[in-house]
């Protein structure tokens, strides 16, 4: 049996993004159309939709570095979407049968992340607002990014003397910054890190050119230099 392919407006609706922007991924390679007997209208496997769908570090690496429109089910432009999804989220890890110990952990860890973009670049977005916000229950992994003003540039405001994106995200996990209202600025980062300290969680997150790495069931600080600079934050949740 012929297998049934997706017009280009079934895809586009498949993923919640633009025919423009089906068409811009297929020119550029991102997602390539099939055309049958060398016609010009695209088609689309499931299988390929489902699959480019799935590799959640690669589109929330590609949506900070180039800013193109993301499928609708990734996309929270404002907290109060963020926050629907998060319990969305709970309710799809507590269905896998994770460890209900585990659950809220996973949760919490994420929302810290998420709404510490939300906080920190209220009414300061440079250019596109919200958050990439995506999970995976069978490879264990939760994704997020956005494409604020980053660490160094947040911190700076009440740490001037703060010049490398390194040190920012060292400050960020390590000390209490005071700050002012909605909160202390990048507190809830310690908090994930004490949950990471104390839990079978890891986490990767970069901003700028700085990378860090925090390991399963230790309280050590993994620091480097990237050799790629990331808009914002790209943060990476294993368990």
């Amino acid at each position: 049996m012929e297998e049934k392919l997706f017009t280009i407006g079934q895809a586009a609706e498949y993923l919640g993004v633009s025919l423009n922007t089906l068409r811009r991924w297929d020119e550029n390679g991102k997602l390539v159309a099939i055309r049958k007997d060398g016609g010009t209208h695209r088609y689309y496997r499931q299988q390929d939709l489902d699959l480019f769908a799935s590799n959640l570090i690669k589109l929330a690496h590609d949506w900070t570095t180039d800013g193109s429109e993301l499928p609708a089910m990734f996309y929270c432009a404002n907290s109060a979407v963020f926050q629907a999804r998060l319990i969305k989220m709970q309710d799809t890890l507590v269905r896998s049968g994770l460890s209900e110990n585990l659950v809220p952990l996973i949760v919490s860890v994420a929302g810290e992340i998420g709404n510490n973009s939300f906080d920190h670049n209220l009414g300061k977005w440079p250019d596109i607002p919200g958050v990439f916000f995506g999970y995976d229950v069978t490879k264990r992994q939760v994704v997020l990014a956005d494409r604020g003003l980053g660490i160094l540039s947040t911190l700076s405001r009440v740490r001037p003397e703060l010049k490398t994106h390194v040190d920012a995200l060292r400050v960020a996990f390590t000390e209490v910054v005071s700050g002012r209202a909605p909160e202390a600025r990048g507190n809830g980062l310690k908090f994930v890190r004490r949950v990471v300290a104390e839990n079978p969680v890891s986490l990767f997150f970069r901003s700028g050119d700085a990378e860090l790495r925090l390991k399963k069931d230790n309280n050590e600080l993994f620091i480097t230099r990237s050799q790629s600079i990331t808009r914002g934050c790209f943060a990476v949740i294993e368990y």
